[in-house]
């Protein structure tokens, strides 16, 4: 199913500036029974990016409502929905038309197949060749410019590999190609500062979350890679997955540890 505006159609039209220039954000939202996961966390982030690419979203009811009527179609079947708000249609040039009206669009998909044992034993990622840019207004928001991404993904087709480690230009650790990153040391967790890349993701929020209301220390600094690698665990989230844990970087291996299997649990019983 997919809604342009509200309406349904699959065409957009070739003006608009989140095909011109990616000038956008999205999100992406699990549906699992019957209920979008975290919505109000993804609402959130999706009109405060809004705020600080200065699109003036003021269609959040409409939004709402759009969205129920996708929920309502898919029933009782999982799958994944995706929000995708741009500036509109502009025409060419960079300077956007101050009158322009953002184009909503939501679509449907089904739920990504990840082998069930990725949660329980553990997964294998590389380190990627191709480093973030930084741009420190950008950070955290999940605008639709994702060519970092893309490219880094397209540097391995080894099924074995789940994920890739992505650096910034300093040699310090960011995020996977599609996740958010954790390493545990003496007991603590730790995470990548994201001031001046990566995305900050909603099931990174609640994992910052679960580990306060379990007096986890949990820190974001920045985590360069000789530090990184030396941890005593790691493990990788986002949304669709929840959290993977990590057993193996470049042929260094990692044991499954309490603190990662303590989120992990803690992560079960959270209302979603």
């Amino acid at each position: 199913m997919i809604l342009i505006n509200g309406l349904h159609d699959d065409k957009l039209a070739i003006s608009d500036r989140g095909l011109q220039y990616g000038d956008g954000l999205f999100e992406t939202i699990p549906y699992r029974f019957g209920k979008l996961e975290f919505l109000e966390a993804h609402i959130a982030r999706l009109i405060d990016g809004c705020r600080r690419l200065n699109i003036k979203f003021s269609q959040a009811e409409a939004l709402r409502n759009e969205l129920n009527q996708v929920s309502q179609s898919l029933g009782d079947n999982d799958g994944i929905i995706k929000i995708i708000i741009t500036r509109g249609s502009g025409g060419r040039g960079y300077l956007a038309n101050q009158g322009v009206e953002p184009t909503r669009i939501i679509s449907t998909h089904p739920s990504p197949i990840y082998p069930a044992q990725h949660s329980q034993t553990g997964v294998k990622i590389r380190l990627c060749t191709h480093t973030l840019s930084e741009n420190s207004t950008l950070a955290g928001i999940k605008h639709l410019n994702r060519l970092d991404q893309i490219i880094a993904r397209n540097e391995w087709v080894d099924t074995d590999i789940a994920e890739g480690l992505m650096l910034d230009q300093a040699n310090c650790v960011i995020e996977g190609t599609m996740s958010n990153v954790f390493m545990v040391k003496s007991g603590k967790i730790v995470t990548p500062l994201l001031d001046k890349s990566g995305v900050a993701g909603i099931m990174r929020g609640q994992i910052i979350l679960l580990a306060n209301k379990l007096n986890i220390s949990i820190t974001e600094t920045k985590i360069h890679l000789d530090d990184f690698v030396a941890a005593d665990e790691i493990f990788i989230s986002n949304s669709v997955i929840g959290i993977w844990p990590v057993t193996e970087i470049e042929n260094k291996t990692y044991l499954i540890g309490p603190i990662t299997q303590k989120i992990q649990h803690a992560l079960q019983q959270v209302t979603k």
